[in-house]
C-alpha cells in the first residue's frame, strides 16, 4: 500500500505524529557531464560566474533545506546536518555530486538528499552553460539509508 494515498485514492500527507523520534540519516548521487573546456572552467577556478563548486555546495545545501517546499507531501524537517560534495573526473570531464542529510526525527530524509544533488546538479549546469550548453545530468539516485521502521540499507 502506498503511504501517500488515502482509503479513497487521494494523495495524502503521512501522519507521523504518532512514530518515534530516531536518528535517521541518508546518502544521494548524481553526475554532470560537460565538455573539456567547461570542466577546465570547472577546476582551475575560471568560470566567468565564480566559484562554481563553493556556488553548487552552497545550492545543494538549501535544496535540502526547501525540499518541503517543493514536493508538496513531505514534512518540513529540523535537518540537523547536510553536506554536498564533489567528485572529479578529470578523464571522462564528469563530476559526481553527492549528499549526506541527518536528523533525529520521525520521518526519513532520502527525499532531502535527493533535492540536494538535484539542486546542486541544477546549479552547475547554471553555472556552466555559457561554455557547454549540452552537459547532461545522469544517474540521480539514494546511496543509502539509515533509521526508521523500515531499517537501514546501501547500494552496492
Amino acid at each position: 500500500m502506498l503511504s501517500h494515498v488515502d482509503e479513497n485514492g487521494q494523495a495524502n500527507m503521512v501522519d507521523v505524529s504518532l512514530k518515534d523520534v530516531t536518528l535517521r540519516d541518508a546518502s544521494a548521487e548524481a553526475f554532470i557531464s560537460m565538455s573539456k573546456l567547461a570542466f577546465e572552467q570547472v577546476i582551475l577556478n575560471q568560470n566567468k560566474k565564480g566559484d562554481v563548486l563553493g556556488v553548487a555546495r552552497i545550492a545543494g545545501i538549501q535544496g535540502a533545506k526547501k525540499c518541503a517546499d517543493l514536493i508538496p507531501l513531505c514534512h518540513p524537517l529540523a535537518l540537523s546536518k547536510v553536506a554536498v560534495d564533489f567528485e572529479l573526473d578529470e578523464a571522462n570531464s564528469q563530476i559526481k555530486i553527492t549528499s549526506y542529510c541527518k536528523l533525529a526525527g520521525k520521518t526519513g530524509v532520502e527525499m532531502e538528499a535527493l533535492m540536494a544533488v538535484s539542486v546542486a546538479s541544477l546549479t552547475l549546469f547554471d553555472m556552466c552553460k555559457a561554455a557547454d550548453p549540452l552537459m547532461e545530468i545522469s544517474g540521480m539516485r539514494v546511496t543509502q539509508k539509515a533509521g526508521g521502521k523500515n531499517g537501514s540499507w546501501q547500494r552496492d
